[in-house]
């Protein structure tokens, strides 16, 4: 019993030493509050990994300021979103980091994985996404009316531009596939008849009616369903040979893996929809319109904001 009252003072002393030690070489231990905005730190260590991610995204290195300037921006966003009842929950921002993971082919795992070999946590990147998405929805939803792009303004700005009228005027094309079935391990031989065949056949039909009778009674030859896209729909290089191919006739012959395979183009008509080049502008002239609204929204905001910085600026 005497051993036991002796010991514990020492036993304690090694206890508060211990936590000490553990306390001394924890994280919370070597971040500092370096920024308040609005009642929230920002850390040395916020400030040192927002670093790091900088960097690696665009392989420059930015200044101290020029990194709190970010997180003070975006704690402002994310503060002023909360008041208007944007507020996504943890689960849509996972969303969000696996997202950005598969657009790079990674899984969430191998993305923290990766983004851990350089020395940077997830929570980092979350945050990021976090603002983004609360500012995106913030600034759509609060100024949808002003950032709409009407008609007029993209005429307007096409006539500008000077483009002709073939990249201003929507068409929708309706077209028929027609297959000139080749079976698999054929001859070069027997691919050069199809492909023959296939051209004889380009050169005689004038109509797609004609084209319809004349496949039907065709050998080993198929004809699809009618499918009808507009101009935005379909990639440029066969926009382009729809284009140039006249209502009633075939696109010239191309080997897939069914067999040669054309399309019957049986209809084009101008429509109201966006062309590709309709599409471009309007785009950007909605970027346009909301950064400037992004711009003006958040210099406002962040002027009533409650700023303190904890050490000294450079």
């Amino acid at each position: 019993m005497k051993m036991t009252l002796l010991y514990r003072p020492s036993s304690l002393l090694a206890v508060f030493a211990f936590l000490t030690f553990v306390s001394m070489n924890s994280p919370l231990h070597a971040q500092s509050i370096a920024v308040m905005v609005n009642g929230e730190p920002i850390t040395t260590l916020d400030i040192e990994q927002r670093s790091r991610l900088i960097k690696i995204s665009t392989h420059k290195s930015p200044s101290r300021q020029e990194v709190i300037d970010e997180l003070i921006d975006e704690k402002v966003k994310v503060k002023e979103a909360k008041k208007y009842g944007v507020n996504p929950t943890s689960t849509d921002i996972d969303r969000a980091y696996a997202n950005m993971g598969a657009r790079m082919g990674m899984s969430p795992e191998q993305l923290t994985k990766s983004l851990g070999s350089q020395g940077i946590r997830p929570d980092t990147i979350k945050s990021r996404l976090k603002a983004d998405l609360v500012w995106g929805s913030l600034v759509r939803g609060r100024f949808k009316e002003s950032l709409l792009v009407s008609d007029r303004d993209v005429n307007e700005a096409l006539k500008n531009s000077g483009e002709d009228q073939s990249k201003i005027e929507g068409v929708e094309y309706q077209m028929r596939p027609v297959v000139l079935i080749v079976p698999r391990g054929a001859t070069a031989s027997m691919v050069e008849a199809r492909r023959n065949e296939a051209n004889a056949l380009r050169e005689r039909v004038q109509s797609c009616a004609e084209i319809i009778r004349t496949v039907k009674v065709m050998r080993n030859a198929t004809l699809r369903e009618t499918i009808t896209k507009t101009s935005t729909d379909l990639p440029p290089p066969l926009r382009d040979l729809l284009d140039k191919t006249a209502v009633g006739h075939l696109t010239p012959p191309e080997m897939t893996r069914q067999g040669v395979e054309m399309v019957a183009v049986c209809g084009k008509k101008v429509t109201s929809v966006d062309t590709p080049k309709k599409k471009e502008i309007r785009e950007k002239m909605f970027a346009d319109k909301y950064e400037k609204r992004s711009k003006s929204y958040l210099e406002r905001i962040r002027k009533s904001a409650m700023i303190e910085y904890r050490e000294s600026r450079p």
